[in-house]
């Protein structure tokens, strides 16, 4: 890791003066604020599609915690993720660059080496700097340790080495091993004489799969892959053996991190707290919990929803009975696209009906298509924002990093979040300021520029539908150029249009060479 001599500047109404810092051995020292600033909250939810929510026209489910929030502050209908699957998203997140700027910013397995460097400057980093208390809860996903993790021990670099203060994390996605949480870099209910192991490569002598003994897969089987380690009578990726007590039971993990969630709030109600809270919901296995099964006609999916969305609804309760919602800053948002079949024979695809999980938009996630990577985005800060509005401006949760920054008075050193800008104003509806261009990432790494009216996909290699999914991928050897004025995809106009795709050309080579500036 490189060790740099950095300047970070925290204008909280504390101090003007510059502390120097070595990148290496980042510690933010905790400043102190008053109250007047807003505690801030991240909502991410998993492949959840921006026409899953009743408040963005969704009739087959009722969304009333997520349209409380849509109906009380800003809905945005081009509000943009980076990617079209999670890691990359979540990483442009926590470091404000896009994922393509790093090789392993792609979908992880569960025993990745974390992909962030301990040395840089995050999101939750600025943020302990500015004076609040931060705290991840859920989903993480950006790797953890080293790449040679004793799950037996704690784990390093973890959460807390790039800036939060408190964590209750799953590793990676809920089909992956380890099925467990780790609570502050120690896996949660670990009995040392049941030690853990997780390997990617190999099954462990005796441990079945779902593979060679689908009679133990007693709550959901495979549509495909998804086929080695059994957890609680459902089949993963990768294999894991021992760690018992600490396995986690699927249809208890919302229960399990929206408590913390809510203990993370009351433990710190008096002083400004920073929380991102990233749910599992709606990424397969499907297994909510009974209050919810059964209760969508669109099956586990719906029920999965259903259950993001009571999520939602008790951090609201939360928030209201500790009167802290006036002042409480929540973003909502999604991962990526939604996807129907990803792996698990859970009946989504033949009880969708007329649902459609990306609204009006082609392509799901995984696509280079708007489906992918257009996502729901609801900004909620009642001291703020008086009148609740639809905002059709263009945003990118890549500029979180830069507009918290912001909202904070902190000034970033010189390099870092390079892919972040300022747009604080239009994200709180103060500006209808649009970003001049987002970069959208699809599966395969092709890139889009989408401005306001135009979409270009730059050629890429890859099969035109992915097979098991049944999405379209976007993927061409020939550029494609889309009128967005017209909402849906549709019609490849590169050729009516050359000025257009020259133009569009030159942006994203300008972001790939660092030349331009999107503000």
């Amino acid at each position: 890791m490189k060790n740099l001599n950095l300047t970070f500047y925290a204008f909280a109404g504390i101090s003007s003066m510059p502390v120097t810092l070595l990148a290496g051995q980042f510690q933010p020292e905790k400043k102190s604020i008053d109250k007047q600033h807003p505690n801030v909250v991240l909502i991410v939810a998993d492949d959840l599609g921006y026409g899953d929510l009743s408040c963005y026209g969704a009739d087959a489910i009722q969304t009333p915690g997520m349209d409380r929030i849509a109906n009380e502050g800003i809905r945005f209908t081009r509000g943009f993720c980076t990617a079209a699957t999670s890691t990359p998203s979540r990483y442009s997140v926590m470091t404000g660059k896009y994922p393509w700027t790093n090789p392993d910013a792609k979908i992880l397995p569960g025993n990745a080496a974390l992909i962030i460097d301990t040395s840089a400057i995050t999101l939750p980093k600025v943020m302990k700097q500015a004076g609040y208390v931060t705290g991840s809860v859920g989903k993480w996903h950006i790797g953890l340790g080293d790449g040679n993790v004793d799950w037996n021990e704690r784990v390093y670099p973890g959460a807390s080495e790039i800036g939060y203060d408190y964590s209750f994390i799953q590793a990676a996605t809920n089909d992956r091993v380890p099925c467990v949480f780790l609570e502050n870099n120690i896996v949660v209910g670990l009995d040392p004489n049941d030690p853990l192991y997780v390997d990617y490569r190999k099954n462990f002598s005796g441990e079945p799969t779902g593979k060679d003994n689908p009679e133990l897969l007693y709550n959901q089987k495979p549509s495909f892959g998804h086929d080695q380690s059994i957890v609680n009578g459902i089949s993963r990726i990768g294999y894991m053996k021992g760690g018992g007590k600490a396995l986690w039971k699927d249809e208890n993990i919302a229960d399990s991190i929206v408590t913390h969630a809510i203990d993370f709030i009351k433990e710190n109600k008096e002083k400004p707290f920073f929380m991102y809270f990233a749910t599992n919901d709606v990424h397969v296995p499907r297994f909510p919990h009974d209050r919810f099964r059964g209760k969508n006609p669109m099956g586990v999916r719906g029920d999965a929803i259903e259950q993001f969305d009571w999520s939602v609804g008790q951090l609201m309760k939360t928030l209201d009975e500790m009167g802290l919602t006036e002042n409480t800053l929540i973003i909502l948002s999604s991962d990526n696209g939604p996807v129907v079949d990803d792996g698990y024979a859970d009946r989504a695809v033949e009880l969708l009906g007329d649902h459609k999980p990306a609204g009006p938009l082609r392509g799901n996630k995984y696509s280079a298509f708007e489906g992918g990577t257009r996502i729901p985005a609801i900004v909620h800060w009642p001291k703020e924002i008086k009148q609740a509005a639809v905002s059709d401006a263009l945003v990118s949760q890549i500029d979180w990093f830069a507009s918290l920054a912001s909202l904070t008075n902190s000034r970033l050193p010189e390099g870092s979040a390079p892919d972040s800008y300022d747009y604080l104003d239009t994200w709180i509806g103060k500006s209808k300021e649009d970003r001049p261009w987002v970069i959208e990432q699809a599966l395969n790494k092709a890139l889009s520029v989408r401005t306001k009216d135009w979409k270009y996909i730059e050629p890429s290699v890859g099969s035109a539908i992915m097979e098991y999914e049944k999405i379209e991928t976007g993927y061409s050897p020939e550029p494609q150029l889309y009128d967005m004025t017209k909402v849906y995809e549709e019609g490849n106009k590169a050729l009516q249009h050359p000025e257009i795709v020259f133009q569009l050309q030159g942006i994203l080579k300008g972001v790939r060479d660092h030349t331009i500036k999107a503000k």
